[in-house]
């Protein structure tokens, strides 16, 4: 006779990685100037990619309230819409269509991902609070959003969950978990336990985003993993116990079900790093990977153009590229839809080589049916630069570059033109805000007059009053009459 020992029972304390989480949001407070106006840039520029996926009726057609008619007393509004919703449901509403075209900001590691997806739960969540009285303003946007994007990019920095399959939406569901806890008035502890459900919560798979399974479900699975955020505070705002061990549990943790049986690295304490450091998509709707190669075939467009040559003169194009970017955008054969297209680098290199644009309306069906570009395709290769590879890591450097080496058909190769730094990175910042901006009039330009327009740019050039300003206040500026 011999006895097993049972599971014990004891509660550990929470995994330090939560409770580092927790006190991020709770204690540390951010002071950057550079964080502040940037995370203003950023907030711009997010709600004008979220007016411009409203464009696309694909789009649409996810949005408003499950039961047609159903208006929210203080709900969450909509930019671009009349819909009131529960903040659940307007974070799913906002994340969507901030992330439809793949057109706002990015941040690169051994991760990726887009950490303005988590403004889809920061705004709900503060716009329903706002409306029901509470004091919030820009200001308490702003700060949100960094903390955000911090916490999301630094579990990105030297964590690949793409790796083991899993999708990036996990890190905006837990960045914007314990960032709206704080904003519902949940103490550390309550955080502690709304990020261990988060991290418990079902994980996406990054299937969507691959061939030959690619869909519009990543245009949206980022205002889902924004929903679930919301939903998850709120259910621990009334009561739900969290996780201790979420991540560390011998069998049944994160680490060993999902990654593998490594516990995360950590590169850098969080701070505002992320948020200083992020990369705004100024000049093209394409996976990020590819923005320098976009910008080097406009370079080239234009080279062919002097020499009386077009697209059709070209017999091959070599891209050099990151390790990335071969592993995630480098597809061969037909592109069947709108998501395989913008994340297909010869689809987003050969666009430009032919029309000298690349823009939302370069993905459709319609732009995609021209014989042309499959013809251009077909002669295109990517082969991986080993430094491009490593500068893509290197935490003083970010870069993300791409080259291409274009032959002709009458023999004549022309000069490779490389680009390290896409236009949106730090490095060029002085030269992409007034672009950003140019951006951003654009994508309003399509939903309200005039007026109405100069308004909205009055207001948001204002730093100093735009932070005192209520959160619903803001939203209503860009809220259907």
């Amino acid at each position: 006779m011999f006895s097993h020992g049972g599971e014990s029972t004891l509660r550990p304390e929470p995994d330090k990685v939560l409770q580092d989480i927790a006190d991020y949001i709770h204690s540390y407070k951010i002071d950057s100037p550079l964080a502040f106006e940037t995370a203003r840039l950023c907030l711009i520029d997010t709600i004008g990619c979220g007016l411009e996926g409203l464009r696309f009726p694909e789009c649409t057609k996810l949005l408003g309230p499950v039961v047609e008619g159903t208006i929210v007393p203080n709900g969450t509004k909509v930019p671009g819409t009349n819909y009131q919703l529960d903040p659940i449901r307007g974070a799913f509403n906002i994340g969507t269509i901030i992330r439809w075209l793949d057109f706002n900001d990015c941040f690169l590691a051994a991760e990726w991902g887009h950490p303005s997806d988590n403004l889809g739960a920061i705004l709900a969540v503060a716009d329903h609070l706002a409306r029901q009285g509470q004091p919030l303003t820009v200001h308490d946007i702003l700060e949100g959003m960094i903390k955000a994007h911090e916490i999301q990019g630094c579990l990105a920095l030297l964590n690949s969950y793409n790796r083991v399959g899993l999708d990036h939406v996990v890190l905006v569901k837990v960045a914007s978990t314990a960032v709206v806890s704080k904003m519902l008035g949940l103490n550390r502890d309550q955080t502690i336990d709304a990020v261990s459900q988060a991290w418990v919560d079902g994980q996406s798979l990054r299937t969507y985003r691959h061939a030959p399974n690619t869909g519009p479900r990543k245009s949206w699975a980022a205002g889902d993993a924004c929903s679930r955020a919301v939903n998850l505070a709120l259910l621990v705002k009334k009561g739900e116990k969290g996780l201790p061990s979420v991540l560390t549990a011998k069998t049944w943790g994160f680490y060993d079900v999902l990654f593998k049986g490594k516990p995360f690295e950590f590169q850098i304490p969080y701070g505002s790093y992320v948020m200083e450091n992020v990369l705004f998509k100024i000049s093209y709707p394409a996976e990020f990977h590819a923005q320098t190669a976009v910008e080097a075939a406009h370079i080239i467009h234009a080279k062919l153009k002097e020499m009386g040559k077009t697209a059709e003169d070209i017999k091959s194009v070599r891209i050099r590229t990151q390790e990335a970017a071969v592993r995630i955008i480098d597809k061969q054969g037909p592109l069947d839809n709108f998501a395989d297209r913008d994340h297909a680098i010869n689809y987003m290199v050969a666009y430009p080589l032919i029309f000298g644009e690349l823009t939302s309306d370069s993905y459709t069906d319609a732009s995609a049916a021209d014989p042309r570009i499959d013809a251009l395709r077909a002669k295109m290769y990517c082969v991986e630069d080993k430094s491009f590879s490593v500068d893509y890591h290197d935490p003083a450097k970010r870069s993300i570059g791409n080259a291409l080496l274009v032959e002709l058909n009458d023999g004549t190769v022309l000069d490779e033109v490389e680009v390290e730094y896409p236009v949106g990175h730090k490095r060029r910042r002085e030269e992409g805000t007034p672009l950003l901006i140019n951006k951003f009039k654009r994508h309003i330009s399509h939903h309200f007059d005039g007026a109405h327009q100069q308004k909205i740019l009055d207001i948001v050039s204002n730093a100093a009053s735009l932070t005192k300003m209520p959160a619903h206040e803001f939203t209503d500026l860009f809220v259907k009459p």
